[in-house]
């Protein structure tokens, strides 16, 4: 069973928070269900709608919003159906039909996307969706909101005797209007309207000569309005025909008020179901407003709430433009009480009330403020004493009362149990008083309690560092120019900068001085320590941003020394490509070179052109390493850049290598080449015809030309035929 007290609900503001949701709610009945919610007492019902809400804030980011649940309560119509004999007006009717289409449509859709929305799609699993209802009041009731003629065969009949008689009227009417009118008996406005009846202008002075009933006169008594005889008799037959249908009406709404009846049950569930469905989209938009979510729930004892923001700080500082500073604090077993210290204005009661409200908010069904990985619990009671505590109702002062917390402490904390204390043990003599808090933090401890308390109390601090499972935090300020920064820092107690802040203030040095005298050394050495570590904490807090800074352009540095590197590279290897090209160049000229000039001398052509053949092979043989290389360099580069597939590669190579083994085993033996034979040399294209074959040489001639080649280079191409 959970429960918090509604003290915790005051401290924490809880109802301004319920106020700010109201404000999102489209009906009476779900603003007025918001403003009087609590916290869940059942932890299943908490998690349910916690999952409710989030499902339905989800809705607001994908194309399958949730239908409109908008509705006018029919509370007055479901007392009203509890009492027999009585029956409901048309306008009730049309409320009930539009509720009900409402709610089909809500139930259909979520029948239909029950993927995208589980938890309400069960929830609403259980309502009957029906269309008795709205048939029934159709066949009744037109879109106008009149009972339609046809609604009972009684009816009919009296409607179309009434459109007769008042044929009749009209037409009898007209018959005297003229009739009079001929004889100038009437004014220039002829005729009017009296108690809904058409009557004539009769000038006063023919009043007596024109029969009918007076039904009054004008202002100035220049004219006498009269009901002639003849309409006179069919009004009244008009009167008792209107008063039958008007009774008929009655009969014919009283039966459908038998019918819907019937329904009692299901239009109360409906309003239900549309005012919860109202809550939870209140509690969703609200949600949205602050880009509230839901965190994890651990089932253990372990609470960690990063970038946690104070909702209604948030949300004022949002309208005003201005930044909130959200906080990173944690409760588990390793670190169950939390002690925030430091000076005044800085920020620690926010952080205290920021975990009590976002817990009282998380156990009343809403989504809170935090970062994405943030991790909650639930606690069977949260406590609080924040604030003003001075009762002037019970005469007690602020001391008194913190007493009487301090009681009701004691009797309910448990294992279980949230505490927070604002200022804790203040109120008395401060060491007296500090001394009390601490044997109270004690008992809160040896209990297994979580809690945050904040204090400027030297020796709970104390008892902080002491105990295994409890920690000292500080809320940060410069140490400059003494401004709060707002941040938690978890580990290490606060100094209160008593006196620095004096002196920021204005007040003398020589009586800083002096006060600093008239007390105990120790304790001004205590607070001076602390302070000295707060200030050290800052300087290294900035010199890892600043390292941190310095590695990031470090890094930017290296990559861009790498790249450059990269580019150098690739142009010396262009340049060495370039340099190998030209020496190969130069060095073909140079062979070329001499064998013109041994044809010079010799002139002899067969040689010349054999000594040509023989370095073209060679520079081909050269290429065909060249690209060899080149294609191994490829695959090195894809074997780096694809280290993950070359497991894969690799059985695929063995599998091509074995292929091409195979393949050379059957390949054809090579042809005994014959004087006679068309060949050609390998890689060429030009044929020729071998003359003669001399020590594994062949003399091959082209036509233009011949050369010797050595057997080797040559492929035959065509046979000599025998």
């Amino acid at each position: 069973m959970i429960r918090i007290h509604e003290k915790t609900l005051k401290d924490l503001e809880f109802s301004t928070v319920l106020a700010q949701v109201s404000e999102h709610s489209i009906t009476a009945l779900g603003k007025d269900s918001v403003l009087a919610m609590l916290p869940y007492e059942d932890e299943a019902n908490l998690r349910l709608e916690l999952e409710y809400v989030n499902e339905y804030l989800s809705s607001f980011d994908n194309d399958n919003r949730i239908p409109n649940h908008g509705f006018e309560a029919i509370s007055k119509e479901l007392k009203l159906l509890k009492i027999e004999n009585t029956y409901l007006e048309v306008p009730s009717f049309q409320k009930i039909v539009s509720m009900s289409l409402t709610v089909n449509s809500i139930l259909k859709f979520l029948e239909k996307f029950k993927e995208y929305y589980p938890k309400l799609a069960h929830y609403s699993s259980n309502i009957e969706v029906t269309k008795s209802i709205i048939e029934q009041v159709d066949s009744v009731v037109d879109r106008f909101g009149d009972i339609k003629d046809d609604a009972s065969p009684l009816l009919l009949e009296l409607r179309q005797s009434i459109n007769k008689l008042r044929g009749k009227i009209n037409s009898s009417f007209s018959s005297a209007l003229n009739t009079y009118h001929s004889l100038d008996y009437l004014d220039d406005i002829r005729e009017s309207v009296v108690e809904n009846k058409r009557v004539l202008a009769v000038k006063a002075m023919y009043r007596k000569k024109v029969k009918g009933a007076i039904m009054g006169g004008s202002k100035t008594g220049s004219i006498v309005y009269i009901e002639p005889e003849t309409t006179l008799q069919y009004s009244r037959e008009l009167n008792n025909l209107q008063y039958e249908e008007k009774e008929e009406v009655i009969k014919i709404l009283k039966d459908l008020t038998n019918f819907i009846r019937l329904f009692l049950p299901l239009l109360r569930t409906y309003q239900e179901f549309l005012t919860r469905i109202d809550v939870i989209s209140s509690k969703a938009k609200y949600a949205k407003s602050m880009n509230a979510i839901l965190p994890e729930i651990s089932e253990k004892r372990d609470m960690y709430l990063r970038d946690a923001y104070h909702p209604l700080l948030y949300l004022t500082n949002k309208e005003k433009g201005e930044k909130t500073f959200p906080q990173t604090i944690g409760l588990n077993e390793n670190s169950r009480i939390i002690v925030i210290s430091g000076p005044n204005a800085g920020g620690k009661s926010i952080t205290l009330k920021t975990v009590g409200l976002l817990q009282v908010m998380l156990q009343s069904g809403m989504l809170i403020p935090v970062h994405e990985r943030s991790k909650v619990c639930l606690f069977n009671r949260i406590l609080s004493d924040i604030g003003d505590n001075q009762s002037i109702e019970n005469h007690l002062s602020t001391y008194s009362y913190r007493l009487k917390q301090m009681n009701y402490f004691l009797r309910k904390v448990n294992n279980k149990t949230l505490f927070l204390i604002d200022e804790f043990g203040t109120g008395s003599d401060p060491e007296l008083g500090g001394a009390l808090a601490e044997t109270f933090l004690e008992v809160f401890y040896e209990r297994n309690a979580f809690g945050i308390i904040t204090t400027h109390y030297s020796n709970l601090k104390l008892l902080a560092n002491e105990l295994p499972h409890m920690q000292n935090a500080n809320m940060l300020f410069d140490e400059k120019s003494l401004e709060p920064l707002y941040k938690l820092v978890i580990g290490q107690a606060g100094s209160s900068f008593t006196f620095e802040v004096a002196q920021k203030n204005g007040i003398p040095y020589s009586l800083i001085n002096k006060s600093k005298k008239k007390i105990e050394r120790g304790k001004v050495r205590f607070d001076a320590t602390i302070a000295k570590l707060q200030k050290e904490r800052s300087k290294l807090e900035r010199t890892e941003r600043s390292l941190k800074e310095n590695e990031k352009k470090k890094l930017t540095e290296a990559e861009k020394l790498e790249e450059t590197n990269t580019k150098i590279q690739k142009k010396l290897e262009s340049f060495q490509e370039l340099y190998d090209s030209n020496q190969r160049l130069i060095y073909l000229g140079q062979k070329v070179n001499d064998l013109s000039e041994k044809y010079f001398i010799n002139k002899k052509k067969r040689e010349l052109m054999a000594e040509l053949f023989r370095l073209v092979q060679i520079e081909n043989s050269k290429r065909k390493k060249t690209s060899a290389k080149k294609r191994q360099a490829e695959k090195n580069k894809e074997q780096q850049i694809k280290q993950e597939a070359e497991k894969k590669v690799e059985v695929i190579r063995k599998k091509k290598k074995a292929a091409k083994k195979k393949v050379a085993e059957v390949e054809k033996p090579k042809p005994i080449l014959k004087v006679g034979d068309r060949v050609r040399m390998h890689d060429g294209r030009a044929v020729g015809s071998i003359d003669s074959i001399e020590k594994g040489k062949a003399n091959v001639n082209y036509g233009m030309f011949t050369t010797n080649v050595s057997l080797d280079l040559l492929e035959l191409v065509e046979a000599v035929k025998k």
